[in-house]
C-alpha cells in the first residue's frame, strides 16, 4: 500500500517513469523470496461462454505457501499480478485474490477474446498451466424460404431453413406437426462464422393444410430456438350423399325420398348438381341446390342417383344407388349410402348376397344329410339279406324255416369250431 501511495505523487506531478517504480520494486522484492515450488501445484479449468456473456479465470494453488499468482493472456500480458491489474481493459474484474486463488471476471466477452490464459505461480522452478476460453456464437437469424406459398395436393414442394453467422455451425432438424422429417444441410463458412443451409422437399396432401412446418435449431449456445410456417394446400371437393327421408328402414313404393348432398374442398365447391348414372333423371324428381327430392317412389326410379361438385382443383362425385321396394316388403333393404369416386366407380354392400350364401350353405347340408341316410340304410337291408340265406331255395314255409334254423345252427358251429 506504501508503494501505490508513493506512485500516485508522481503521477500527479506528471512523471511518467516514476509511475513504474512502485511495481518494479514489487517485482524485485518478490523476485527476491520466490519459494521452493516443492508440494505447490497450479489447478485451473477450461471455460465455454456464449458471446456477450462473462467468463470467469480461476487459478488456484494447491497446498499455497503465500507464493505469487499472476495471469496472463493470450498475447502473455499481464492481467492480473496478485491483486493488481496493470492491463487496462477494463472488462477485467478481480472476483476473489487470496493466497490460494486468483479468481478473474471478463464481460461482454467476444470472439477475440478467445485463446490460452496464462496462470502463473513464482516457486523454484516457476509453475505455468494454462486455460482456454471457447466463444459460442448462436444464430443470428432463422429463416424459412418456401417455394410455393399455396400448394395443391400431390405437388412436391421445397422448403430452405437457414441459420446464420453461428459458432460452432448449426444443426437443423425438421418437424411436420409432431413428426421429423429428413432435410439435406449445406454448411458455407465466413471467417469464424458458419451459415448452414437445410433443403427440405415435401409432397402435400389436403391432410397437410393448416398443419405448421418447424424449423429446430441444435446449437449449444442456444435452446429452443426455431421458426415455423403453416402450409396452405388446395385440393378437390370431398362430396357426401346422405339420406333424410326415410331416416331408416325401406324405400318404398308411393312414399317420398329426400337425398342430400355435401361437398368440401379448398376453395370451396362453387358448382354442384345432381344427376342420374346411365339415364335420364324422372320428370318428377325435384332437384333444389344440394337436395334431390322424390315426393312420390315408383319402380321406375330404380338407378343410381349421382352428385358432381367442382371448384378449381378438380371434380369430384358420390353415388346414391335406389331401389324402390313394393309397399308390402318386409325385408331389411341394401344398405343405400353414398359412394364417392373419381373414376364412377361404384361400391355396394348388399345384405341379400350375404343372405343367399347362407341359404346355399344350408341347403348343401340338407343334400349331404339325405345321401348319407340312404347310404346306411342300404347297408342294414343288405345285413338282414344275409342273415335269412339258405331259406331262399325252400320248396315250402316249413322248409324254409328248416334251412334258416340251419343255417343259424351251422353258423353257430362254425363259430364254436373257430373258438
Amino acid at each position: 500500500m506504501a508503494a501505490r501511495a508513493q506512485h500516485s505523487g508522481p503521477a500527479a506531478n506528471g512523471g511518467g517513469a516514476p509511475a513504474l517504480l512502485p511495481l518494479l520494486l514489487l517485482l524485485l522484492s518478490a523476485a527476491a523470496i520466490i519459494p521452493r515450488g516443492d508440494g505447490q501445484n497450479l489447478v485451473t479449468e477450461d471455460v465455454t461462454v456464449v458471446e456477450g456473456d462473462v467468463a470467469t479465470i480461476s487459478c488456484r494453488v494447491k497446498n499455497s505457501d503465500d507464493s505469487v499468482i499472476q495471469l496472463l493472456n493470450p498475447n502473455r500480458q499481464t492481467i492480473y499480478f496478485r491483486d493488481f491489474r496493470p492491463l487496462k481493459d477494463s472488462r477485467f474484474q478481480l472476483v476473489n485474490f487470496s493466497n490460494s486463488e486468483l479468481r478473474v471476471s471478463l464481460t461482454n466477452v467476444s470472439i477475440s477474446d478467445e485463446g490460452r490464459y496464462f496462470c502463473q505461480l513464482y516457486t523454484d522452478p516457476p509453475q505455468e498451466i494454462y486455460t482456454t476460453i471457447t466463444v459460442l456464437v448462436p444464430p443470428r437469424n432463422l429463416v424459412i424460404d418456401i417455394q410455393k406459398e399455396i400448394a395443391v395436393e400431390g405437388e412436391e414442394i421445397e422448403l430452405n431453413c437457414t441459420a446464420m453467422a453461428s459458432r460452432p455451425a448449426t444443426t437443423i432438424r425438421w418437424f411436420k406437426g409432431n413428426k421429423e422429417l429428413t432435410g439435406k444441410s449445406e454448411v458455407e463458412q465466413w471467417s469464424d462464422m458458419y451459415t448452414v443451409t437445410s433443403q427440405l422437399l415435401l409432397k402435400v396432401g389436403r391432410e397437410d393444410d393448416g398443419v405448421p412446418v418447424i424449423c429446430l435449431v441444435d446449437h449449444p449456445a442456444v435452446k429452443d430456438l426455431q421458426t415455423q410456417r403453416y402450409l396452405e394446400v388446395m385440393y378437390k371437393p370431398q362430396v357426401r350423399v346422405s339420406q333424410n327421408y326415410p331416416v331408416q328402414g325401406l324405400t318404398r313404393e308411393g312414399e317420398p325420398l329426400e337425398l342430400t348432398c355435401a361437398a368440401f374442398g379448398k376453395p370451396q365447391p362453387t358448382d354442384m348438381r345432381w344427376l342420374r348414372v346411365d339415364d335420364e333423371m324422372p320428370q318428377h324428381v325435384v332437384v333444389s341446390g344440394s337436395n334431390l327430392l322424390i315426393s312420390n317412389l315408383n319402380k321406375t326410379d330404380n338407378g343410381t342417383y349421382r352428385c358432381e361438385a367442382s371448384n378449381a382443383v378438380g371434380k369430384s362425385h358420390a353415388d346414391y344407388m335406389l331401389f324402390v321396394y313394393d309397399t308390402t316388403a318386409t325385408t331389411e333393404p341394401a344398405v343405400h349410402d353414398s359412394r364417392a369416386g373419381e373414376e364412377g366407380a361404384i361400391r355396394s354392400v348388399d345384405h341379400a348376397v350375404v343372405g343367399g350364401v347362407v341359404a346355399v350353405v344350408v341347403f348343401a347340408m340338407l343334400c349331404l344329410l339325405i345321401i348319407l341316410g340312404r347310404y346306411f340304410a342300404r347297408h342294414k337291408g343288405t345285413y338282414f339279406t344275409h342273415e335269412a340265406k339258405g331259406a331262399d331255395d325252400a320248396a315250402d314255409a316249413d322248409t324254409a324255416i328248416i334251412n334258416a334254423e340251419g343255417g343259424q345252427n351251422n353258423s353257430e358251429e362254425k363259430k364254436e369250431y373257430f373258438i
